[in-house]
């Protein structure tokens, strides 16, 4: 993933000393539009738009990120239950959110306790609960109607975007390089 690290510098200005992940700064971006399987036009870079420029961005693994966020939050006293699903968030009499309730554990397809194995989900109350859940979650979604959170926000929009790992011949890597693609086959 190619990161901008504003949010990283303001949480953490110390995190180059603390060992964030964030090993490999953007050199360069290219972009082409691709005009077929065997043809391609680079884009000369002063057509194109300063938000696609990516100086002072880290090309990073998400994944090695979120774990050394992980490490962050919990040596400040944050609890983290990796491998709980939350099935709902606990909202009180006065619609304060307290917490969640897991899923339940040890059920069939259908959701039928499954004899010996049947754990019924917990609740996790907290002080703060945060939910991270991604642009589509249930309970956001939930959360978002029930509290009306939408009612001054644009619509939401999508995007895709494809991530591909290639053996490149050594001579021919560049690290921090970022290329930028569109066109075929998507034209």
């Amino acid at each position: 993933a190619v990161f901008e690290p504003r949010a990283l510098n303001e949480l953490f200005p110390d995190w180059k000393e603390l060992g964030a992940p964030l090993n490999t700064p953007v050199t360069g971006d290219d972009i082409y539009v691709l005009k077929s399987a065997e043809s391609a036009t680079k884009v000369p870079n002063f057509f194109v738009p300063k938000t696609m420029h990516n100086e002072g961005n880290y090309i990073i693994s998400l994944g090695n990120l979120c774990r050394w966020l992980a490490q962050q939050a919990e040596g400040l006293g944050v609890e983290i239950y990796p491998g709980f699903a939350a099935q709902e968030a606990l909202i009180d009499e006065n619609g304060v959110v307290r917490g969640i309730v897991t899923g339940d554990l040890g059920v069939d397809r259908e959701g039928n306790p499954k004899e010996g194995y049947y754990t019924p989900g917990m609740e996790l109350r907290a002080k703060y609960t945060l939910f991270a859940e991604g642009c589509r979650g249930h309970i956001g979604k939930q959360l978002i109607k029930k509290y009306n959170l939408d009612s001054e926000a644009d619509a939401q929009h999508y995007g895709i975007g494809i991530k591909e790992i290639w053996d490149i011949d050594p001579s021919k890597h560049k690290p921090g390089l970022v290329v930028h693609t569109a066109g075929w086959p998507l034209n």
